[in-house]
C-alpha cells in the first residue's frame, strides 16, 4: 500500500508541476503580455516548486476535506485558503534562498515591482493567488486525480511514476551540469 501511494504522490506531484508551468506561461504569455518563454529553471514543461507544494497541501491540509460532508468543507474553505496561502508563501520563501545559493539568483525577483512584498522573494498579491490555486487544488483537482489514481491498476502507476522520477531526474542533471 505504502508503494502505491508514493507512486501516486509522484503522479500528483508531476500533474501539478505541468499544471504550475501551465499557469505561469499563462499568466507571462496572455496576462502580462511578455511573450511566451519557459518559466522553469528545469528544462522541461514543469515547475517543481507547484508540484512540491501542491505535495505538502495533500500531505498536511488534504485530511481536513477528503471525504467530508459538503456542509464541513464549505466552512473549512476560508482555512483551507490560509493554509495553502501560508503554506506556499513559507515554500515560495525557502525556495528562493534555495536558488540564490544554487544558481546566484532566483527567477521572479519581479516580486520588487509589488507594494507589499518581502525582499522581492515573495509578494501579498502571489500569495493570495497561491491560497486560491490550493483551494482549487483541493477543492476540485484533487478529488479528480484521486478517481483518476483508483482506476489505475498497480503495475501501471508504478510503471508510471518510475517513468517520471527518471525522466525527471535526467532534466535536473541536463540543467545542472549542461546547461
Amino acid at each position: 500500500m505504502k508503494k502505491r501511494w508514493l507512486s501516486e504522490h509522484i503522479l500528483f506531484f508531476w500533474i501539478y508541476a505541468v499544471i504550475g508551468w501551465l499557469y505561469e506561461v499563462t499568466l507571462e504569455t496572455v496576462i502580462y503580455r511578455w511573450g511566451f518563454s519557459n518559466r522553469g529553471v528545469l528544462f522541461g514543461p514543469w515547475l517543481p516548486v507547484y508540484g512540491f507544494g501542491a505535495t505538502v497541501f495533500l500531505i498536511l491540509w488534504y485530511r481536513l476535506i477528503k471525504d467530508k460532508p459538503m456542509k464541513r468543507k464549505l466552512l473549512m474553505l476560508p482555512v483551507i485558503f490560509l493554509l495553502t496561502m501560508a503554506t506556499a508563501t513559507m515554500i515560495e520563501l525557502m525556495t528562493s534562498y534555495l536558488c540564490e545559493w544554487i544558481m546566484g539568483s532566483w527567477p521572479w525577483q519581479t516580486y520588487a515591482d509589488y507594494k507589499i512584498n518581502f525582499q522581492a522573494r515573495i509578494a501579498l498579491s502571489p500569495s493570495i493567488r497561491f491560497g486560491i490555486g490550493g483551494v482549487v487544488f483541493l477543492y476540485v483537482i484533487q478529488p479528480l486525480l484521486d478517481k483518476l489514481a483508483a482506476k489505475l491498476k498497480d503495475k501501471p502507476l508504478h510503471i508510471i511514476a518510475a517513468v517520471i522520477v527518471t525522466v525527471m531526474t535526467a532534466d535536473l542533471i541536463y540543467t545542472i551540469f549542461f546547461r
